[in-house]
């Protein structure tokens, strides 16, 4: 197995994005990321045999004058695929706390940051083009979709710094800020949100009304719903009392673990099998981006989305 850890950046973050989020996919789409769909761009690929009731807008005339043979030319796609990218960025999704970033542990924000990339590089070896949106209570950063390889590196340095300059205290208005950026696409694309959802019944309301909105707009959605089992779901905390804070709020409460755990769990997993229906409801994908689990999860769905996609 690759030690991780040896690329990890001695300060904060990752150490060299890409190279990880490579590490990540290797392996995983050998083979089965050919596309086969050709259109019409700048970049020549091949002659095809002109069929009859084709449109002759691309045949070939110059090679008909040497061959006495109708060929068109083929292009492969710059774009094969619009992908917008989203990540919350507010404080309970840099949970749980870490001193370092760990590639072999981590946090939530840590694995939204690294499975967007790992989305990315997929794109990348099929030219697609890709956005990226990151938010918390305010919008702090948006990029349209492009293609180039410039723009790639610079969405990069984006979700590094996610990692870098983790903020305190940092509240969720994912409402608002889908609203707005369902505004700022006016093409077409396959939307990935990673968000924890955790908000109360009003704001769960308000935000797939949000998450309508993109799909009013011929946007298909997948929604990773990022979360830690362990803790979040099932509530795995030794018996010792613990202060448990809200890191969104600062308001905390002193406990004992297992006085409030299958309360605990019980609730979350109703909220969870809601969250579920509702995506279902509004046919949004829903995928469970357990941070336990790794990436495979993510990068499947990707594949498969874009497939239904194209």
């Amino acid at each position: 197995m690759i030690d991780l850890q040896a690329h990890l950046n001695s300060i904060a973050g990752f150490n060299n994005l890409e190279l990880l989020a490579g590490q990540v996919v290797e392996g995983f789409i050998s083979g089965m990321h050919k596309s086969p769909f050709h259109g019409f761009s700048a970049e020549f690929a091949e002659h095809k045999v002109y069929n009859t009731g084709e449109s002759t807008k691309h045949i070939d005339w110059k090679l008909y004058a040497r061959s006495d043979k109708l060929y068109t030319k083929r292009y492969e796609e710059e774009t094969n695929l619009r992908c917008h990218l989203i990540l919350d960025n507010s404080s309970s999704m840099h949970y749980p706390a870490l001193k370092q970033t760990d590639l072999n542990k981590p946090n939530k924000i840590a694995f939204s940051v690294l499975a967007s990339a790992a989305i990315m590089q997929l794109m990348k070896k099929q030219r697609d083009a890709v956005g990226l949106s990151i938010y918390a209570e305010q919008f702090e950063y948006y990029a349209p979709e492009k293609g180039s390889e410039r723009h790639h590196h610079m969405l990069l340095d984006q979700l590094n710094q996610v990692l870098i300059k983790s903020e305190k205290s940092q509240k969720t208005d994912t409402y608002a800020n889908l609203h707005f950026i369902a505004e700022k696409l006016k093409r077409r694309s396959l939307v990935f949100l990673f968000s924890d959802l955790f908000q109360n019944e009003l704001q769960q309301e308000k935000t797939f009304e949000a998450l309508q909105h993109l799909k009013y707009n011929k946007h298909e959605v997948v929604l990773f719903h990022t979360y830690d089992s362990a803790t979040e779901l099932n509530f795995d905390f030794d018996s010792t009392p613990k202060r448990f804070e809200d890191v969104e709020t600062g308001k905390f409460i002193d406990i004992f673990s297992d006085n409030v755990k299958e309360g605990y769990s019980k609730a979350v997993k109703d909220y969870f099998s809601a969250i579920k229906l509702r995506c279902a409801q509004y046919n949004i994908t829903y995928v469970n981006a357990d941070i336990q689990r790794g990436f495979a999860p993510i990068l499947s769905t990707f594949l498969v989305e874009r497939k239904q996609f194209l």
